[in-house]
């Protein structure tokens, strides 16, 4: 199985693994290929910079190497991700969460998150 990492999953991976759930850890210990986004890249160095970012985290300065460490697979930001997570209906207004639900709907990957506001976007997601 091939999964997506919202940016909390992410973050918890690696500083607060009790955080997630057991369907998840297993899911993130035993998937095929474990893809985590640009849009977390942003999102974590955005919080990092605005003092926002309850970790003091390698993720925020050095993400590609840290992601590397555990072999996750980086999945950059396309046109397509972009039109889809804009055409999305509804009053969602989070762009992170609307990128990776794009991300993950249109590469075919599940999304692992415990954002229960995901499912508004019509994304179902694991935890």
């Amino acid at each position: 199985m091939r999964y997506l990492l919202d940016t909390h999953a992410l973050l918890w991976w690696f500083n607060e693994p009790e955080l997630l759930s057991a369907a998840a850890r297993a899911a993130i210990m035993d998937g095929d290929d474990i893809m985590v986004s640009a849009v977390s890249a942003m999102e974590i160095s955005i919080k990092y910079r605005k003092g926002r970012l309850p970790y003091r985290t390698s993720l925020a300065v050095r993400f590609a190497e840290t992601v590397a460490t555990e072999a996750f697979t980086p999945l950059a930001i396309t046109v397509d991700h972009a039109q889809r997570a804009g055409a999305y209906p509804g009053d969602h207004a989070d762009p992170w969460d609307r990128l990776l639900a794009a991300q993950a709907e249109l590469e075919g990957l599940q999304l692992i998150s415990c954002d229960a506001k995901i499912a508004e976007l019509g994304v179902a997601a694991l935890w």
